[in-house]
């Protein structure tokens, strides 16, 4: 009874066309907010900080940038693991070569450098599509690392051919390097989480966004109307390549600290965000955010049942953590293309009927 609209008036048109139109859901949100911001960071310690928070907050900022692309604009991409690693490789070189270069702005900066990168590969979303375009940026994923892999200049002619982060502070407080607090690691990634998520929100709801789900239901028809296919296809590269950017600049210097291209960067990875946005929702900002939680959730929870719960072998449930998730991916892909979000959307809209027939 308490989820209605009834009473809940807008005099404004701003009110009328607010993100969160239903008082409850304000509150709710709010309250999240609240206790995100003023209660997690007193009670995480490291394990909770490195193995569920900090991760779930990076991998939601790289799936809020491949739905912008593949759910919101229809553009097909695989090579976010390549894109994730331009990211950190800008944010290793701009933090080695200017020490004293704020991290936010190492961060910031490296989102914009793969959003050039990002809009250089989408040069083919103008003349391929689907299948084929897919195949174009699994082509930029492998060429990308055998880059990385390959380019002495990039890991500063490492011997090992490993990039690690030096210490930055924030108001004098380390949130990179070996002496960062579990507390401020999450805050910073959290700062981000919600500026480019409501950032997100509010460039898919306005006119760039709208030529965006016009290119990706009917491009031609949409390119009749008067959408420019160019600008509709490569700012959605470059908006969703500058996410996931940012995504690999935290996943390096604030998460990981040190990277090997290959292995943190790989096509795995790629595929992981992919399955992030299919069991999440495409199309939806809330529904990156709880399909980066459910895939992050998901191994730890079965992990624990399995080896602990059940004395598994560790590689037998690792096994069975890949066919529980390709289950699942096939389940949303057949019975609720849309994901989580969506059954969460329906799940409100019964309760704003409830108790009567419908």
């Amino acid at each position: 009874m308490f989820y209605r609209e009834v009473g809940d008036f807008k005099t404004t048109y701003a009110a009328d066309s607010q993100t969160f139109p239903i008082a409850f859901d304000r509150v709710r949100y709010y309250f999240v907010l609240i206790v995100a911001v003023l209660l997690v960071p007193f009670l995480i310690d490291d394990y909770w900080s490195n193995a569920v928070f900090v991760p779930l907050l990076v991998w939601s900022v790289a799936a809020i940038g491949l739905n912008i692309l593949t759910g919101y604009c229809g553009q097909i991409s695989l090579g976010t693991g390549g894109f994730m690693a331009v990211g950190a490789y800008a944010c290793y070189k701009l933090s080695t070569e200017f020490p004293d270069l704020n991290i936010v702005f190492c961060i910031l900066i490296s989102g914009a450098i793969t959003a050039a990168v990002g809009m250089l590969f989408g040069l083919p979303s103008l003349r391929i599509k689907g299948f084929y375009l897919a195949v174009a940026t699994l082509a930029a994923q492998f060429f990308l690392v055998w880059l990385f892999n390959k380019v002495p200049w990039f890991y500063n002619y490492s011997a090992s051919g490993q990039i690690t982060m030096p210490e930055r502070t924030i108001f004098g407080l380390a949130v990179t390097g070996p002496n960062v607090e579990p507390w401020a690691q999450y805050l910073i990634c959290l700062a981000f989480v919600f500026g480019l998520a409501w950032a997100a929100r509010n460039l898919t709801r306005g006119s760039l966004g709208r030529q965006w789900m016009a290119i990706r239901d009917m491009d031609i028809a949409a390119e009749i109307i008067g959408v420019d296919p160019l600008r509709a296809k490569l700012s959605a590269f470059a908006v969703s390549s500058f996410y996931v950017g940012v995504a690999g600049a935290l996943y390096f210097s604030v998460y990981l600290g040190a990277v090997e291209v290959t292995e943190a960067f790989g096509i795995n990875q790629s595929f992981l965000v992919l399955f992030m946005i299919i069991i999440g929702g495409l199309g939806s900002i809330f529904g990156s955010l709880v399909g980066a939680a459910f895939m992050v959730l998901l191994p730890i929870v079965l992990r624990n049942i399995l080896t602990r719960g059940l004395n598994w072998d560790t590689a037998l449930a690792t096994h069975v953590e890949f066919m529980v998730v390709g289950c699942l991916i096939m389940f949303f892909l057949i019975a609720e293309p849309h994901g989580l979000a969506q059954l969460w959307n329906i799940a409100k809209q019964k309760l704003r009927l409830w108790p009567f027939p419908h």
